[in-house]
């Protein structure tokens, strides 16, 4: 925690665009943007993003009474650093990979993952290996074999069975024809 209070403290926050470095003259001062970006960057760092467990980390966790000074802001004004600052809080981001750089402990073959979640498809229509293809290709000849043999039990009733049933059938072993190509294409790539 020493180390973000002198790297906070280092920094130019009015020439990084923070908003209320300087206090107005009237009324009473807010919390000072240094001390909310201590908070932000301990949050940050100890995995607690939301705003609300930030406001109760101020009131218990020792650390964070130290940090801020035992000042205990609202959630509504550590969510509103964040809205109004977060260009600011990007350009101390860029700050602290330069003092890493210079300190030398960033080399080129670092590599550094953050806690950030992407969403991902990962379909079973759009993930394929060669198991899963050879699978999906016998299931496909399967359902148009016993399509086929729903088609041969429709023609040998004649009359008993409706054009419409007929017709279905026949589309569903089209579009499983249909499939077939696509997936052998798929399983050349493979």
């Amino acid at each position: 925690m020493r180390a973000v209070d002198v790297f906070v403290d280092g920094l130019d926050l009015d020439k990084l665009g923070f908003v209320g470095v300087q206090s107005l003259d009237t009324g009473r001062p807010g919390y000072h943007p240094g001390m909310m970006l201590k908070l932000y960057i301990y949050g940050y760092l100890n995995r607690v993003p939301s705003s609300r467990r930030l406001e109760r980390e101020c009131q218990r966790n020792i650390e964070m009474i130290w940090l801020t000074g035992q000042l205990a802001p609202d959630f509504k004004t550590i969510a509103d650093i964040r809205k109004d600052n977060g260009k600011a809080i990007c350009e101390v981001c860029r700050e602290f990979v330069a003092l890493c750089r210079k300190l030398d402990s960033l080399v080129a073959a670092s590599v550094a993952i953050d806690g950030s979640k992407f969403k991902a498809v990962n379909a079973r229509d759009k993930n394929f290996t060669e198991a899963k293809m050879k699978r999906r290709l016998e299931r496909i000849d399967e359902s148009i074999a016993r399509y086929l043999s729903q088609l041969e039990t429709a023609d040998r009733h004649g009359d008993a069975v409706p054009e419409a049933k007929v017709e279905r059938l026949k589309g569903k072993i089209e579009k499983l024809k249909e499939e077939t190509v696509r997936l052998n294409a798929i399983n050349a790539e493979i």
